[in-house]
C-alpha cells in the first residue's frame, strides 16, 4: 500500500514530560484520515513534527514517501496545512493576504496568482468578503481564510488541525463538502478533530491517540468492529439468564426490570498495539454471537421474551479506549 504520510516511533519529549510516546501512524494516499483524541493527548505536537515545525526526540517522518526533514524543500510544496489558529495580517484584505502568502512562494507561479487566490477564496466561501479586511473577520471567517491558504496550489496532501473550529453549522457543512471534494480529486486529507460526528461523516480511516500513545489505527468500520456488542435480553428469568451470560464470560448488568445487558470483557492487552486495536473483534467469540448465547439461555431454560445485539458506535469505542468522554456535537 502506497502511504501519503507514515511515521516510525516518533517521539517528543519536553523535559521529563513525554507529549507523544513511540508513535507509528501509516495514513494511506487517498484516504481522509481522522486523528482523534483529548485535549492534551499530543495531536497538535504530533503534526507540528510531522510537518517539521518541531524537532522530535526520537522516530522519524516520510511525508509522500520521503524522508523528513531532509526532503523538506522538495515535499513541502505539495502539503498544505492549517495548523491550530491561522494568522494573518489584519489590516489587509483577505484577497490582499493571501496574493502575500503566495508571493512567499518561491514555487508559486505569478502569472495565475490572481485567479489561484479567487478560486481558493471561492472554494472556501469567502468571495463576499475578500476586500474585507481580515480584523473585521469572525473567528469562523478567519478559519476558512486559513483554509484557502493551504489550497492555493493544488496538494498531494491536506494537514488540518481542527478545520471547522469556529464556524457556524453552514460553515461546517461546507468544509465537509470541501474535505470530500479534496479527496475525490486525489488528495489525501488528515484531520485532527475533536467532533466526532465529523469524523464519522466524512473520513474513511482514523486513529486514536491516548496520553501521547497511539491505542488504535485502521478503517472506520475496523474501528467500530473492534468495540464490544451490548447483548441486551428481555426475560422473566433474570438470575437464570445473568447466570448462563456470566458462564459465557460476558459482564452482566442489570438495565430494567426484566432486562439484562452483556457485554464481552474489555481487551486492554491489545490496547496500545495498533494492528491488535484496530482489527481485534471481540464479536468473532463463538460463544458471543447471538445466536450462540440465545442457544445457551434456551438450554438452560431461560424463557427469552425479547433479544437484540447492538453494534457499538466509534464514540463508544473512543469511550473505550481512551475512558474519556468525546465531543459528539456536529
Amino acid at each position: 500500500m502506497a502511504y501519503a504520510l507514515r511515521t516510525h516511533s516518533l517521539t517528543k519529549r519536553f523535559g521529563a514530560h513525554t507529549a507523544v510516546d513511540r508513535l507509528t501512524l501509516e495514513v494511506p494516499r487517498g484516504s481522509v484520515f481522522g486523528f482523534l483524541g483529548p485535549n492534551g493527548s499530543g495531536k497538535t505536537t504530533t503534526i507540528r513534527m510531522i510537518l517539521g515545525l518541531v524537532a522530535p526526540t526520537a522516530g522519524r517522518t516520510e511525508l509522500l514517501g520521503r524522508e523528513m526533514p531532509r526532503a523538506a524543500r522538495a515535499v513541502l510544496p505539495h502539503v498544505g496545512a492549517l495548523v491550530e489558529g491561522p494568522a494573518f495580517y489584519p489590516f489587509l484584505s483577505g484577497t490582499a493576504n493571501l496574493a502575500r502568502l503566495d508571493t512567499a512562494d518561491p514555487l508559486a507561479p505569478a502569472h495565475t496568482r490572481r485567479a489561484r487566490v479567487a478560486d481558493a477564496l471561492d472554494h472556501v466561501g469567502l468571495s463576499h468578503a475578500a476586500g474585507k479586511k481580515v480584523h473585521a473577520y469572525s473567528l469562523g471567517m478567519k478559519q476558512r481564510l486559513g483554509l484557502a491558504a493551504a489550497l492555493l496550489l493544488p496538494r498531494a496532501l491536506l494537514v488540518l488541525d481542527e478545520p471547522t473550529n469556529g464556524l457556524d453549522p453552514q460553515g461546517t457543512r461546507e468544509v465537509r463538502s470541501l474535505i470530500r471534494s479534496l479527496a475525490d480529486d486525489g488528495t489525501t486529507v488528515f484531520v485532527s478533530s475533536h467532533l466526532l460526528a465529523e469524523v464519522e461523516q466524512i473520513c474513511t480511516h482514523a486513529a486514536v491517540l491516548r496520553s501521547g500513545r497511539l491505542v488504535a489505527q485502521g478503517t472506520l468500520d475496523a474501528l467500530r468492529g473492534a468495540a464490544r456488542p451490548r447483548l441486551e435480553v428481555r426475560t422473566p428469568d433474570v438470575a437464570a439468564a445473568t447466570e448462563v451470560l456470566e458462564r459465557l464470560g460476558l459482564h452482566v448488568e442489570p438495565a430494567g426490570p426484566g432486562t439484562v445487558v452483556g457485554t464481552p470483557p474489555a481487551t486492554h492487552d491489545g490496547a496500545h498495539t495498533p494492528a491488535a486495536a484496530a482489527s481485534a473483534d471481540v464479536r468473532q467469540s463463538p460463544s458471543h454471537a447471538p445466536e450462540a448465547v440465545v442457544a445457551a439461555l434456551v438450554a438452560a431454560g431461560v424463557r427469552v421474551r425479547g433479544f437484540s445485539a447492538e453494534s457499538a458506535t466509534l464514540e463508544e469505542r473512543f469511550v473505550e479506549l481512551t475512558g474519556e468522554g468525546f465531543d459528539v456535537a456536529g
